[in-house]
Order: structure tokens, then C-alpha cells, then sequence
């Protein structure tokens, strides 16, 4: 293994635990899932990508903070969106066809997702922290390095809501990325019973999509530092989830 691999998979302290941990039937593809959860994942995977389409055509989207989009941009920083798994509904409408790469879980909900995204026109680096963290790391400091948008869902793929994991973090480290925190709130909003509160905006919803300020990652924390630096990431997130859930509130 290289001195990179061997250094990444350090800053990824908090999945290599569960790496060496025995895989369940369900991770090792041993036990055939129920039927309805086949059915569901048939219809998300053929149908999933035109019903994203079809509810970001229906909203009015508005865009708050898209000055800390277009600065990245047109100064060629490298940086990786960072996401709550239950608001990636719209990130994944306003940024499609950019061939963005977005890292996506080996579970099954996961691969629902990187179906969805490989027709919206994003490219997928499969692995998460509880699995296949390392090579994940790997290949998205890669295309960091090579110029290339990346995605990750910090509190992916299971959780706890609202934590954000250290990978992202690791990642910037050694690529030179920024962290550009992105979320959405809408006027009419439906959220699932799931540990992320998934959430949709229904038809004709006003939608805002809110960009937080770049967060630039020293190359040299360590230990205590690098915890306060992730809580510190973490907080920044959820001050822009406050402000988007309030957004609608504020306008009435």
C-alpha cells in the first residue's frame, strides 16, 4: 500500500472499525430482499431520476449564497459540496448533467441513489464510511486533484442525523478542496419517516437553495485540533439548516 492510501485511511479513523467488521446478509448480497423492497428499489431505479426532474421542474427555485458557488468556480478551486443526506433532492436537480462526483454508499439505498444520479448525468465513487472508505477516499482525492466537483452526504449512509463524519474532512485535507455546505427548504414540504427526514418539495412549492461560505481545511490538524475543526464544519451546517427551515416562516 502507498505512504498516500496509508496516510487517508489514518484520517479516516472513524470507519476503520467498521471496515474490518463481518459483513451482514444484507451488506453480502447472501439473503434475497423482500419482495416490496424490490419492487421499490425497481421502480426508484427506472423511474427515480424522471420524478427528480419532474418535481424541480414544478418548484420556483430561488438561490441564496450562489456567490460562494460561482467564486469556487470561476477561480478553479477544487471543493466538495457537502450535503445532509435527507436534503439532496435538490442539489442533485440544480447541479445535474455537470458531471459532478458524488460519493454514494454500497448499500442497497445507496445503489438506488448512484442509478438515479448516472441518469441525471453525475459520476459515482462508491463507498461510505462503514464500508469501503479507504479506496472510496482514494479516488476522490483523485479527482479533486484532476479538477473535478465532488459530493458527500457527511451524515451518510445511516447515520446519526446531523453528525458530520471526519471523511470529508480527511479529503480536503489532502487534496486542497474547500467544504461548500449546501441545503434546500421549500414552502410545502413533505418528509419521510426515515432516520434522515427525507425530504421532498410537493408541486408548485417555492423552493430556496441556500450555498454556505467556502470553509478552507488546514493541512495540518491533527488530534484535538481536528475534532474541534469538525465540530466547528458541523455547527456551520447546522446554522445553514436553521436558516433554511426558517426561510418560508420568515417570509410570512
Amino acid at each position: 500500500m502507498s505512504r498516500e492510501n496509508l496516510t487517508t485511511f489514518a484520517l479516516l479513523s472513524d470507519a476503520q472499525a467498521e471496515i474490518a467488521k463481518p459483513l451482514s446478509k444484507e451488506d453480502d448480497g447472501s439473503s434475497r430482499p423482500p419482495f416490496k423492497k424490490r419492487i421499490i428499489f425497481w421502480l426508484a431505479t427506472r423511474l427515480g431520476w424522471f420524478f427528480i426532474l419532474l418535481l424541480g421542474y414544478l418548484t420556483r427555485i430561488r438561490y441564496v449564497g450562489h456567490e460562494h458557488f460561482e467564486w469556487l468556480r470561476d477561480n478553479n478551486k477544487p471543493f466538495i459540496y457537502c450535503i445532509w443526506h435527507g436534503k439532496i433532492l435538490i442539489p442533485i436537480f440544480t447541479h445535474r448533467y455537470e458531471n459532478i462526483h458524488a460519493m454514494v454508499s454500497l448499500h442497497a439505498d445507496g445503489e438506488m441513489i448512484a442509478q438515479m444520479l448516472h441518469r441525471l448525468g453525475y459520476r459515482t465513487i462508491r463507498g461510505s464510511s462503514t464500508r469501503g472508505a479507504q479506496r472510496a477516499a482514494v479516488e476522490m482525492i483523485r479527482a479533486l486533484k484532476q479538477g473535478k466537483v465532488c459530493a458527500i452526504m457527511p451524515d451518510g449512509p445511516k447515520g446519526p442525523r446531523h453528525v458530520f463524519k471526519p471523511g470529508a474532512i480527511g479529503i480536503a485535507q489532502k487534496s486542497g478542496a474547500y467544504l461548500l455546505p449546501f441545503t434546500f427548504a421549500c414552502s410545502y414540504p413533505f418528509r419521510f419517516n426515515s432516520w434522515d427526514h427525507f425530504t421532498i418539495m410537493l408541486p408548485f412549492s417555492k423552493t430556496v437553495a441556500i450555498y454556505g461560505k467556502p470553509i478552507a481545511v488546514p493541512a495540518d490538524l491533527k488530534d484535538e485540533a481536528f475534532e474541534d475543526f469538525r465540530l466547528m464544519v458541523e455547527g456551520k451546517m447546522l446554522e445553514l439548516e436553521k436558516y433554511a427551515e426558517l426561510y418560508f416562516y420568515r417570509k410570512q
